[in-house]
């Protein structure tokens, strides 16, 4: 017994020491979530007019408010503009940027002790309410920059891997500018050289060499990944499974928002980032009727609907056993999830959004009836009436395996009506059918089962 306790007491002691060791790997910038203070001066107009140029950049200076309230200048800066689609005139005027300290990591007095680089996810724009661009539908404002650190904040809460970030407010100053300066909130984002070092990871894997999840990741931590990115809403996102899927991934693109490093002794790592077009920043998407159909909803609510349909795809991908320990993994953060979400200092609408989100997650994981519901457990082909006589959607009126079915609205024979819910983007493109998108079709009764997977 005494040699047990000793034994518990050293493992003790090296977890806590490595607890210490990891607590100081994180700069002091990444280690709190009240919001800070910045101003930062620089020639924005000049970045902005050559923002498709991801090379370009424009000397700054940046400084924050201390503890004492006294301003703290850091040193200069190079400033340039990040992102992929925000950058285009159709979304941002006044994009994401990315701040590098030109003489390396600033003082350890310093707040930014341990940074070199750090990104910032601006307010984007000056649009009202919850009016979205109209392109992808960003959240152009000022609100969404924080309900993005929130998300974030989620993700760690879960123990989730992902960037860490941090709300600001910031003043932009424009160097070459008469005009007052703008006062917005802001996210403060990690780099991912910065999280590399954070994790004590190996190299970070390119894109183009990313194979597939199934050849670099563990299984733990592709279902883990799945099911944040249904939790938050977010489908732009990329992860090629096996060599030969294709669900919203093309042969160029395995990996997209989300990134993978060399793990010592294990699989690779990946590492979640860049939500801004998430349901629980932006609260809606406007592809969702090209794809989605909220009539699977019995009470019409696209969040439910967004977030089963990534739920339901996981169960196409793995096995029950490794299904139901990632249900029980989320489930035992609930509490703390909705507890954060209160303390939060989110608009009002915001706090609405997320808490549709978080509950449409919690209950859809909730009980093996809620997870394991109805679904196409063979091929079956949907047709436009009872009787058989016309398919659907022609040639693509094949529905497959996997497919969620809504509730037995109509019986003929051995067919019932109902809604189908296209969570493996099946009808899409050339296969769009709006019969299942915006409608009920007819299928074979004995093509419905719960008992998927097996």
């Amino acid at each position: 017994m005494a040699v047990r306790f000793v034994a518990a007491l050293c493992i003790a002691a090296v977890l806590a020491l490595g607890a210490l060791v990891h607590a100081a790997q994180v700069p002091a910038l990444f280690s709190g979530d009240r919001p800070v203070s910045l101003r930062i001066r620089a020639s924005f107009d000049d970045l902005f007019a050559r923002s498709s140029d991801s090379s370009y950049a424009v000397d700054g200076s940046i400084a924050y408010t201390g503890a004492d309230g006294r301003e703290v200048r850091v040193g200069a800066v190079s400033i340039s503009v990040r992102g992929n689609t925000s950058k285009q005139d159709t979304e941002c005027t006044f994009p994401k940027l990315k701040v590098r300290f030109d003489s390396g990591s600033p003082s350890r007095t310093s707040m930014f002790a341990g940074v070199e680089t750090f990104k910032i996810g601006t307010h984007c724009g000056e649009a009202p309410g919850e009016r979205l661009t109209r392109k992808f539908g960003r959240l152009a404002n000022e609100k969404a920059p924080l309900r993005e650190v929130f998300v974030y904040r989620l993700l760690d809460i879960m123990g989730i891997p992902a960037l860490r970030a941090r709300p600001a407010q910031i003043t932009y100053e424009d160097a070459d500018s008469r005009r007052p300066p703008l006062v917005r909130h802001a996210m403060l984002l990690e780099d991912s050289s910065e999280a590399r070092q954070r994790l004590s990871l190996g190299s970070e894997i390119p894109m183009e060499r990313f194979g597939s999840a199934a050849a670099n990741l563990t299984v733990a931590d592709t279902i883990n990944l799945t099911f944040a990115e249904a939790m938050i809403g977010n489908f732009d996102w990329c992860l090629r499974l096996t060599p030969q899927d294709t669900y919203r991934c093309d042969a160029s693109k395995p990996l997209w928002n989300i990134l993978a490093f060399e793990r010592d002794g294990d699989r690779d790592l990946p590492v979640l980032h860049d939500f801004d077009l998430s349901g629980m920043v932006t609260g809606s998407h406007n592809w969702f009727s090209k794809v989605l159909n909220v009539a699977f909803s019995a009470t019409g609510s696209r969040p439910e609907v967004e977030v089963v349909s990534q739920l339901q795809r996981t169960r196409t991908l793995f096995a029950r056993g490794e299904l139901d320990a990632a249900r029980r993994r989320f489930l035992k953060h609930r509490d703390a999830a909705f507890a954060a979400l209160r303390e939060s200092d989110l608009d009002a609408r915001g706090r609405e959004i997320i808490t549709q989100y978080l509950t449409a997650f919690f209950d859809a994981i909730a009980t093996d009836e809620a997870f394991y519901r109805p679904v196409t457990v063979q091929k079956t082909v949907a047709y436009a009436e009872g009787d058989g006589a016309a398919p659907a959607c022609g040639r693509a009126a094949s529905v497959p395996v996997g497919t969620p079915v809504g509730p037995l609205l109509d019986r003929h024979g051995d067919r019932v009506r109902v809604v189908l819910l296209d969570a493996l983007w099946h009808w899409t493109g050339p296969r769009a059918c709006g019969a299942i998108r915006q409608g009920a079709v007819w299928i074979t009764a004995d093509a419905i089962g719960t008992a998927f997977p097996p």
